[in-house]
Parts: structure tokens; C-alpha cells; sequence
């Protein structure tokens, strides 16, 4: 073989191995994308630097393989269902109680399903695995509760608040009855 024939031999295996590469890479990112969906977008738009958004993405999936997470039993099932529609009933006449009281309740939902629940952030990583698609709104219904204490919200704040915290909830539950029946929007307090 000429040396001319060896060099050209090598360019190609490097510029297959360059494609190859870059197949496995591009499905990567589909597949993290197709998991993660919003929150691979705002991952990479708060790190500014995709491959680690998506490095630590894969650890997340990592992480939480590692968990126990315990499916409901129906007794608990249809005991949260009922906490959440008395919870929606109440926000009628104390709203702000009502969003106070439907994050203490997801809280407990979260951990009797496995998660843990000390620090926020590694709480939201862990969710991020299966509940992408509602994280956003936990957080934002979370945001929308701390402002409740410096009086910042409005009723319909505190409305939409309710309807993102059912829906981490809902998904959570796993499509059971209540994230249908819930889908009813809270009513606005009546004026006296």
C-alpha cells in the first residue's frame, strides 16, 4: 500500500468515526430532550453550556435510579384525592390558605412516594426525571406561595398557583380521577 492509499484509508475512518459520533451525540440530545422537555431548555439556558446541562441531565436520570419510589396504595390514593377537592373547595373563602395548604399536601404526596424532601433544589432535580412537563408550574406555584406572606398576590395568582400545584399533583397520582375532576377551575372568592 502507497503511503498516498494509507493516508486516505485513515481520513476515512476518522471522518466515519467523526459521524458516528455525532449520531450517538444527536441522539442523546433527542432522547434527554424527549425526557426532559422544558427543562432541557431551561437547563442550557442557565448553564449556558450544553453539554454540561446535559451531562448533568443524565446525572439526574442516574440519581434517580437509585431512589425508592413507592407507587400509591388506593387508600392513599383516594384519601389525597379527597384532601385536594377539600382543598379546592376551601379556596373559596381563603385562598391563600387554600395554596398553603395544596403545597403542604403535595409535600406529603412527594414524600410517600419516595422522593426526598430536604433540599428544594434536589427535590426538583429528582422530579425532573418522570415530572419534566410540570415542574415549571411547581415551581411557579411555589414562588406565587412565598409571595402570599408579603401580601404580593392577587386571587387569581393564587388561582393559577392552585391549578400548577394540581398539576404536579395529578401527574403525581398518575392520571388518576382527581387530575380529571380537578381539571374544574377554582372559583374566585365571593364578595360579601
Amino acid at each position: 500500500m502507497s503511503p498516498v492509499q494509507i493516508v486516505v484509508i485513515v481520513v476515512v475512518v476518522i471522518a466515519v468515526a467523526l459521524v458516528a459520533a455525532g449520531v450517538v451525540m444527536a441522539a442523546r440530545r433527542r432522547s434527554l430532550r424527549s425526557q426532559f422537555g422544558p427543562e432541557y431548555d431551561r437547563l442550557v439556558a442557565e448553564r449556558d453550556d450544553r453539554r454540561a446541562a446535559e451531562r448533568e441531565l443524565r446525572e439526574r436520570v442516574r440519581r434517580h435510579a437509585q431512589l425508592d419510589l413507592r407507587p400509591l396504595s388506593e387508600e392513599s390514593r383516594a384519601r389525597y384525592e379527597a384532601d385536594w377537592e377539600e382543598i379546592q373547595a376551601r379556596f373559596v373563602d381563603t385562598p391563600v390558605e387554600a395554596v398553603d395548604a395544596a403545597d403542604k399536601l403535595l409535600s406529603r404526596l412527594i414524600a410517600e412516594r419516595g422522593y426526598p424532601t430536604g433540599d428544594f433544589d434536589e427535590l426538583t432535580a429528582h422530579l425532573s426525571v418522570e415530572h419534566a412537563r410540570t415542574l415549571q408550574r411547581y415551581r411557579d406555584a411555589r414562588e406565587v406561595g412565598r409571595r402570599t406572606a408579603d401580601g404580593e398576590v392577587d386571587t387569581e395568582r393564587l388561582r393559577q398557583a392552585l391549578v400548577h400545584f394540581r398539576a404536579l399533583f395529578a401527574d403525581l397520582l398518575g392520571g388518576s380521577s382527581a387530575g380529571q375532576a380537578s381539571e374544574r377551575r377554582p372559583a374566585a372568592p365571593t364578595v360579601r
